[in-house]
């Protein structure tokens, strides 16, 4: 089972052989069995990559995210066929009914304020019960937007009033780097399991390729928002971008097992996807550590 990401922050040439990931680079080479590899981020525009490691890499549906010169995450490598019957299961999707959507999306968001709350209540704040409040007010499709109320709530709560999303300080950068690999994790996982990422359930921008996935992450969100806070000092570095990788191997419980967060995001996913056009069984992450250590990461 894949459990690695492989970071490339240097100059370096990254290559295919014998099932393996090969980097050079001007001190060394290192080896690394395409088998145990979930997600490549290339975070140097200086590495240069084979079309024949491409080709590999898409075979075995491994993730990469590309970075810019300033390090930032800007594209991934998508496959164009995540299942043999991707045929059928886009016209699946593209019949699922707006009840259907509607009904997910009113669970996603209740997840998502839940979750919020509980990060609430880990930070002693007081408007933990305000959000609580929210819950039974979610009507089907979130027609009165509980999701933005909660939101503006949520953040001037852990990041104080004068807060902005997206002005472009530290604790925004990190928020968005994190968000960028929870975005593509969840890409990867809706695309392995046969549908497209641009047909969504509430998110429907034509200039957005990442509909679904954009709905489907939220309620993973609060994951990255925790770990930004208690770091909320820290300017985003190298470590600290290995830091937010590396918080998608921490264990946290699922159906009353301990998993990783990535191998959540695949069962939640998979376990949702499977279920939208029945408007039943919604799966929710409830944010809650598992005492297991965490896996180790290259």
């Amino acid at each position: 089972m894949s459990f690695r990401t492989v970071v490339i922050s240097n100059q370096s040439k990254i290559s295919y052989k014998n099932r393996f990931l090969v980097v050079r680079n001007e001190e060394d080479e290192k080896y690394v069995h395409l088998s145990e590899i979930d997600t490549i981020i290339v975070d140097s525009i200086s590495v240069s990559i084979s079309a024949y490691l491409l080709k590999e890499l898409y075979d075995n549906k491994i993730n990469i995210i590309f970075c810019d010169e300033k390090h930032n995450p800007f594209g991934e490598l998508k496959y164009l066929y995540g299942k043999h019957n991707t045929s059928k299961k886009v016209i699946i999707q593209s019949k699922w009914t707006q009840k259907n959507k509607d009904l997910m999306w009113q669970n996603i968001v209740k997840n998502k304020i839940l979750n919020q709350s509980l990060i609430l209540q880990k930070v002693n704040s007081d408007n933990e019960k305000m959000l609580l409040s929210y819950l039974n007010d979610v009507k089907v499709g979130d027609k009165t937007n509980r999701e933005g109320h909660a939101a503006k709530v949520y953040f001037y709560s852990l990041f104080g009033k004068e807060f902005v999303r997206n002005n472009g300080d530290n604790i925004n950068a990190a928020l968005n780097y994190g968000y960028s690999i929870l975005l593509s994790t969840v890409n990867k996982e809706i695309i392995c399991n046969g549908y497209i990422t641009q047909l969504g359930i509430h998110h429907k921008s034509e200039f957005n390729e990442y509909n679904l996935a954009c709905d489907m992450m939220e309620i993973f969100r609060p994951v990255v928002d925790f770990y930004v806070f208690n770091n909320k000092d820290r300017e985003l570095d190298s470590e600290y971008k290995m830091d937010l990788v590396n918080l998608f191997n921490k264990k946290f419980k699922y159906m009353k097992k301990s998993y990783t967060l990535k191998d959540i995001i695949k069962k939640n996913v998979a376990d949702n996807l499977e279920n939208i056009e029945k408007g039943t069984n919604y799966y929710s992450f409830i944010y809650e550590e598992s005492n297991n250590e965490s896996d180790s990461i290259f």
